[in-house]
């Protein structure tokens, strides 16, 4: 169970000391949750097994055997719609009626800008580039040069005669004065910083965070090992407990049903079986049997009494009836004469054959 410590530097006291009540500490609150974390997984796989993988091959059976020939067979429909419904009319109708009327427009539409164009080519743009020639450049060079004299030729003498000078002499108080005083505060800042900020900054460092940080780096570890020590213990410990769970289910109900199943339910059901189901089922049959041989019986006796009925009032046999076949006219054994209802005889009796 020891974690793998290659790498590290030598332990002391502290983290010896760390090392056991934390992981006591973890060691109990890491327990339970392996405990129901193995139950769940449990109850996940067999979930998994049970339900869900049968429940997807069904889920997959309905899609390929129904679902996708009846979404083959409505998109086969609305494909057949659309093309036939709509797309075909508005093709026809795109090309011989949206088509022609679109050229005829877009020709009238050019002739109309073509003539739009040179009238205002001839009757807007032509005077107004000759305006601009002959008026507005002229005008405009004028009133330039004037603004120049005016305005530009002021600002000019005045950056070159009075602002020039100023800038260099500025130039000249900064490189000489300024600098070398801005030099001598910034080295004397540092030079505060350093004794007022730096030093005491690594001091506190050195003496205080240090230390501090390598303490929560070495109790940061052990907890982390302590996890890592305490899973593994609570997997074996979760094993011993759902075992033991296991195995008390085992022996407080498996076996006692299995025992009831094998001893009572086994013999009771096989004695049920052969001394009141099978002589029950075989009255029941014989009772059918006999019941369909007197059913039989009485049918046939009907059949007599009708045929002797209607032999008695009409003189003859019912042929040629329907529901009603006439029987071949049958001899008794021995002798020649005719009796209805009896098997038929061979041609040649027993005496004659003697």
């Amino acid at each position: 169970m020891d974690v793998d410590k290659r790498g590290r530097e030598p332990e002391g006291c502290l983290t010896a000391a760390i090392r056991i009540p934390v992981r006591i500490v973890v060691l109990i609150v890491v327990v339970p949750v392996r405990v129901v974390w193995d139950a769940l997984t449990a109850c996940g796989r067999a979930l998994d097994r049970v339900l869900l993988r049968p429940l997807g091959r069904a889920l997959r059976r309905l899609w390929d055997s129904v679902l996708t020939p009846v979404g083959r067979a409505l998109a086969w429909l609305v494909t057949g719609l659309v093309t036939h419904g709509v797309v075909a009319p508005c093709a026809w109708l795109y090309r011989w009626v949206l088509a022609p009327a679109g050229r005829g427009v877009a020709r009238l539409a050019a002739g109309f800008a073509a003539g739009t164009a040179w009238l205002v080519t001839t009757l807007v743009v032509r005077p107004l580039a000759w305006l601009h020639r002959t008026v507005l450049r002229p005008l405009g060079r004028g009133v330039g040069l004037v603004l120049w004299a005016v305005l530009v030729w002021p600002w000019i003498a005045l950056y070159r005669w009075v602002m020039t000078p100023a800038g260099h002499g500025l130039v000249w108080l900064y490189t000489h004065a300024l600098l070398p005083l801005g030099r001598g505060l910034w080295a004397a800042g540092a030079w505060l910083g350093r004794v007022l900020i730096v030093a005491p900054a690594l001091f506190v460092h050195r003496w205080v965070l240090t230390p501090l940080g390598r303490a929560l780096v070495v109790a940061g570890r052990e907890v982390r090992d302590a996890f890592v020590v305490a899973w593994r213990v609570a997997g074996y410990v979760s094993r011993a407990v759902w075992r033991a769970v296991a195995w008390l289910v085992r022996q407080l109900a498996v076996r006692p049903l299995t025992w009831f199943y094998r001893s009572v339910c086994t013999p009771v059901g096989h004695a049920v079986r052969d001394h009141l189901w099978r002589p029950v089922r075989r009255a029941a049959a014989e009772a059918g049997r006999a019941a369909g041989a007197a059913l039989a019986s009485a049918r046939e006796t009907v059949r007599r009494a009708r045929r002797d009925a209607w032999r008695a009032l009409v003189g003859g046999d019912r042929a040629g009836r329907p529901g009603e076949p006439a029987g071949a006219p049958a001899r008794s054994l021995g002798s020649t004469t005719t009796a209805p209802g009896v098997a038929p005889a061979p041609e040649i009796s027993l005496r004659k054959r003697g």
